[in-house]
């Protein structure tokens, strides 16, 4: 009874906000009325962001954190459909558009992940340092390796700790090859395609009924998206190294032999010129408000807002929704067969 009686306020409430919302659009109110009345979503895309203060310092000024954990991906995260790119897009608008936010820490603890979501990320960044001129600093954690180096690089300043796992500069793409195990179980796969390498990357294959071109094929695919990931570190870091003249670092000369997929510490990472600092997110934090030319700035930071509707909304979807996670404490990689990425070898296997 108790139950029944939550719902139905709940329900009471979701259904007065909804009212709300659709006498604001049928008035056509400001947004800002709207905002007061209904659940702000007039004119809006995209997650609905709250604001979080941080650490309080009294000042008129603000320095946004972005934080960038675990996995990067472009799968969907919450039930609005957001994705990590979308949350991350979204915290750098409202970064922009805030004129007391002056500068942005990147707080990354990333092993890397998704080659697209890591592109679409590091674009989002210079975007937002052409558009804004608000400068964009790097704080890395434990982790900031491959894709979580390749988000790093446009970075006005990068700051790691000297125990910072990074670098591990390259491309994987990770594939089965099970037909051994088929031949084992009585399994004979048929295949029928229109072209000699419609089924590139199938893992039923004998070895011998692959074409002598595929390999190379996917090689080319594999060193031409290298060749993007050597590109973006190299302009990221020239164009850092421009604005922060001889207070930051420069890339070493021989910085492409380090760019082999290996992992390197923060401490080589300096040395090489692929961080300017070595330091904690206290360090991040001072950087970031010297470069921005302010003194001490309250530290904000951005988190998704839900409402009624969106818990009203979970009875509608389907089971997938409703799966039940069992969190084992560690953030296991969700590696698909024929996608390409920017991942630390640590998580591959």
């Amino acid at each position: 009874m108790i139950f029944a009686i939550l719902l139905l306020v709940l329900l009471a409430f979701s259904l007065c906000g909804n009212f709300v919302q659709a006498i604001s659009h049928a008035l056509q109110f400001p947004r800002g009325l709207a905002q007061d009345f209904g659940s702000g979503m007039m004119g809006t895309s995209g997650p609905r962001l709250e604001e979080t203060v941080l650490r309080n310092e009294d000042s008129a000024n603000k320095v946004a954190v972005v934080p960038v954990e675990g996995i990067i991906t472009g799968e969907a995260m919450d039930q609005q459909g957001n994705s990590m790119v979308d949350l991350i897009r979204a915290e750098l608008r409202r970064a922009r558009k805030d004129i007391r936010v002056k500068a942005v820490i990147l707080k990354v603890n990333s092993p890397g992940g998704e080659v697209m979501a890591s592109d679409e990320i590091n674009r989002a960044i210079t975007k937002f340092e052409e558009e804004s001129h608000k400068p964009v600093i790097c704080s890395m954690g434990s982790l900031a390796a491959s894709g979580g180096y390749y988000i790093s690089a446009p970075c006005r300043w990068i700051v790691a700790n000297r125990l910072t796992i990074t670098g591990s500069i390259g491309v994987i793409l990770h594939t089965w090859n099970y037909r051994g195990l088929l031949d084992k179980i009585g399994i004979r796969p048929v295949t029928y395609k229109s072209g000699k390498y419609k089924d590139m990357l199938s893992g039923d294959r004998e070895t011998n009924q692959i074409p002598s071109g595929e390999h190379a094929m996917v090689q080319g695919l594999i060193d031409e998206t290298y060749g993007q990931f050597k590109s973006v570190v190299e302009a990221g870091r020239a164009s850092a190294h421009a604005r922060n003249g001889d207070l930051g670092r420069a890339l070493a000369g021989d910085w492409q032999k380090y760019a082999d997929g290996r992992v390197l510490s923060g401490e080589e990472a300096l040395k090489l010129g692929f961080v300017d600092q070595l330091g904690d997110f206290d360090d991040a934090v001072a950087r970031a408000e010297k470069i921005a030319g302010i003194g001490k700035a309250n530290l904000v930071e951005y988190h998704v807002k839900y409402n009624l509707s969106d818990f009203f909304s979970m009875f509608g979807q389907g089971s997938r929704a409703h799966d039940i996670k069992l969190d084992l404490g560690i953030d296991l990689p969700k590696l698909q067969a024929g996608y390409m990425y920017f991942l630390s070898p640590t998580y591959v296997n």
